[in-house]
């Protein structure tokens, strides 16, 4: 089977009907620990942010334009009311209201920058971005509850890719590239991972892949992080949600529990991953691993971080090169197989939501 894809920078497919990014969504700004006492510029959806955080610790995201000379106010310093232009010193609060200029009594009343609704919760900033730019967001950012529970050690960084976000959600949600690109981590036998037994379900905006592989030898990343006793049975849940992925992977001791079970012991690994585009061709990662260590935890949990930033790495280099070639070779048709099912919902997904609201 054939799949035409629409691939920014090789012919524009987009019409006047067609926005370049779904919208009326929550996306991942940043990671809280991001947010500290310096600017952070990021350009998010073709808009060039600065976030900051006031005095009173609340995260605030502005246009990253003085609306005096437009130099970036992410080349100024953070105060306790707000953020200082390092040209002028024109003062901003986090709604974008200019609260003083240096050397004269009153401030004009257009001396305002554009603010965008931010929301942090569990370790991580959102951003909503609307088809009406005026109009509130119709709910509260996810929760993600993994980083808050008590039951794991997490940690977390960011990536910047020269590709399309929508190659990032393909590698994502087929995990069976794993027994080829990442041997030296969390890989294993590529034949198990092509034939894992796999379930994708579809629920609104939503897509779950399931995967099951039973009676294999553990990973590099999962013996250095568990005390297995031999074979293995590995999980892994692959969770779209249009803004980010969820993938919860690991494994038990073979023949020991349920890979069906909610509740299930064993090695864990829950990864977040913020997929935002910041231009057609452009697109930050900002991730988070979470584990369960018997011991050890800060040790493990530094291991554990090391290699998957190692695995993200490698998934980098594979998606730039795949997306040069595919500039290179022009807007051909590509194939599907079996393990596509996943991604190409996705895409299905995020095709349908770029659809201008009138």
């Amino acid at each position: 089977m054939s799949v035409q894809m629409h691939i920014p920078g090789v012919s524009d497919l987009t019409t006047q009907d067609k926005s370049p990014f779904a919208l009326d969504q929550w996306y991942v700004a940043a990671l809280s620990s991001e947010c500290a006492d310096k600017p952070l510029a990021r350009t998010l959806l073709n808009h060039p942010i600065v976030m900051f955080r006031d005095g009173a610790g609340v995260v605030h995201a502005l246009e990253d334009r003085c609306c005096h000379r437009s130099l970036p106010l992410s080349a100024g310093t953070i105060e306790e009311q707000g953020i200082r232009c390092g040209y002028h010193g024109m003062l901003f609060n986090g709604e974008g209201r200019c609260l003083e200029v240096p050397g004269q009594s009153t401030v004009p009343p257009r001396a305002k920058v554009k603010n965008f609704p931010v929301q942090e919760r569990d370790g991580i900033v959102w951003i909503w971005f609307g088809y009406d730019q005026q109009a509130a967001p119709n709910g509260d950012a996810p929760s993600y509850p993994v980083h808050t529970s008590g039951e794991y050690v997490w940690g977390g960084d960011a990536f910047h890719y020269d590709a399309p976000y929508q190659l990032i959600h393909d590698n994502l949600l087929d995990l069976s590239h794993l027994g080829y690109v990442h041997l030296q981590t969390i890989g294993g036998d590529a034949r198990v991972h092509m034939n894992a037994e796999m379930n994708t379900t579809t629920d609104g905006d939503n897509v779950l892949v399931v995967r099951h592989m039973h009676g294999v030898t553990p990973p590099p990343t999962y013996t250095a992080a568990y005390p297995f006793e031999g074979k293995i049975d590995r999980w892994q849940e692959i969770d779209f949600r249009v803004s980010h992925i969820r993938i919860w992977t690991g494994g038990v001791d073979a023949g020991t529990d349920d890979l069906r079970d909610p509740n299930r012991g064993g090695f864990h690994m829950r990864g977040f991953h913020g997929v935002t585009p910041e231009t057609e061709t452009s697109a930050h990662y900002i991730w988070t691993i979470a584990t369960n260590p018997k011991a050890n935890h800060e040790e493990t949990l530094k291991k554990v971080m090391a290699q998957t930033a190692f695995t993200f790495e490698e998934d980098k280099v594979v998606i730039e090169n795949q997306y040069q070639n595919m500039i290179r070779f022009g807007n051909q048709p590509l194939m599907s197989i079996h393990v596509d099912v996943g991604a190409n919902r996705a895409r299905f997904i995020m095709e349908k939501l770029r659809t201008i609201r009138r």
